[in-house]
C-alpha cells in the first residue's frame, strides 16, 4: 500500500469567483484552497495530540 500524500507543497492554479484551486507538487491531486487549510489544520491536529500522549 502507497504511502498518502500529505501534501506538502503546493500551488495555485486557478482561481473562479471567490474559489481558488490548489495543486499538491508532490501528487497532482487539485482541491480548493478552503479545503486544503482544513486538511492542514487536521494534520496539525493529530501532530499535537501524538506529541502530548
Amino acid at each position: 500500500m502507497e504511502p498518502v500524500c500529505k501534501h506538502p507543497k503546493v500551488r495555485v492554479v486557478a482561481r473562479e469567483d471567490d474559489v481558488e484551486y490548489v495543486e499538491c507538487e508532490e501528487c497532482g491531486e487539485v482541491f480548493d484552497a478552503d479545503e486544503y487549510q482544513e486538511m492542514s489544520q487536521d494534520s496539525s491536529d493529530e501532530m499535537l495530540a501524538d506529541d502530548d500522549a
